[in-house]
């Protein structure tokens, strides 16, 4: 029996874009929906699904060795747990998420010391009590089981809720008016996890891999070819992720390039190129950038 790391996947919002990531790593995992332990074809891997706001709680009891989930839910729980890499990708987009503090419009409320002495639900209950401590305002901080959003202004005067684009928030005649906390995902390890040999490897090569399918969703390789007197004037213009591969050709006057830039200055550089001597211009995808 070869060994095992005991891995939590979260559960709910995060999963299909957990689940497709490690896709693009080169890790298929199966959940057929009805199961809390989908397949995945790696030996060496044992996933179960949770919840990403208890995922932290186990990791730390030892039931798993690791878990991805947000560091906001680390940071509620007051537990003390090792951060192997941070991973940022959310469920709709490739960037961090914010714990905002939201109010109704036109209620008045433009700062957290107008909410002295009033009610504001969260699920992030911890996070919230410190927030308002810190800034010496007083005021009664009440779970929220969900639908935060619908809450203001019949149950609660104020709502502390997570939001990628804000525009739950405004559907629902919200305005935000402060950002509690930024958070984005993390692979987190149990202290014993972290202190074995062959699981701290393995979770140092998924962490790599998972990083390099995250970084390869942003950028794209590029080749052209160009005249070897004109190669300066389009190194020039070409970003590079460190420098540009340069290829010898069977004619002794022109040279291949090979290198890999961000997608969104794709459609900047490329005229440029052009302008500058490059032909055969191809853009292609990446699976993975390992830095």
């Amino acid at each position: 029996m070869p060994a095992k790391l005991r891995l939590g996947i979260p559960k709910g919002s995060l999963q299909d874009a957990t689940i497709a990531l490690f896709k693009r790593a080169g890790w298929n995992i199966y959940a057929d929906g009805r199961s809390y332990f989908p397949s995945v074809d790696d030996p060496e891997l044992e996933c179960m699904l949770i919840r990403a706001q208890e995922m932290a709680r186990y990791v730390d009891h030892g039931a798993l060795d690791a878990g991805l989930t947000g560091i906001d839910w680390v940071v509620e729980s007051g537990l003390t747990l090792t951060s192997i890499t941070s991973l940022t990708y959310a469920k709709q987009s490739r960037r961090k998420v914010r714990w905002v503090l939201a109010v109704p419009e036109g209620s008045g409320i433009t700062r957290a010391e107008d909410l002295e002495g009033k009610i504001v639900a969260t699920e992030l209950v911890e996070v919230t009590r410190r927030y308002f401590a810190q800034k010496g305002v007083n005021v009664k901080v009440e779970f929220s089981w969900g639908a935060t959003e619908v809450k203001p202004p019949m149950l609660a005067d104020a709502i502390v809720e997570v939001t990628e684009t804000g525009s739950s928030l405004r559907a629902n005649r919200l305005a935000i008016i402060d950002t509690v906390m930024e958070s984005e995902t993390h692979l987190i390890a149990s202290q014993s996890a972290c202190n074995d040999p062959w699981k701290r490897s393995k979770l140092e090569s998924i962490a790599l891999m998972l990083r390099a399918a995250i970084d390869a969703q942003s950028q794209v390789g590029l080749m052209l070819n160009v005249r070897r007197v004109e190669l300066d004037r389009v190194l020039s213009v070409l970003p590079a992720l460190n420098s540009p591969t340069i290829s010898e050709q069977s004619n002794p006057e022109w040279v291949a390039v090979n290198t890999i830039l961000e997608e969104s200055a794709v459609r900047e550089v490329v005229p440029r190129l052009k302008a500058s001597g490059a032909t055969g211009i191809v853009e292609y995808p990446l699976n993975k950038v390992v830095l």
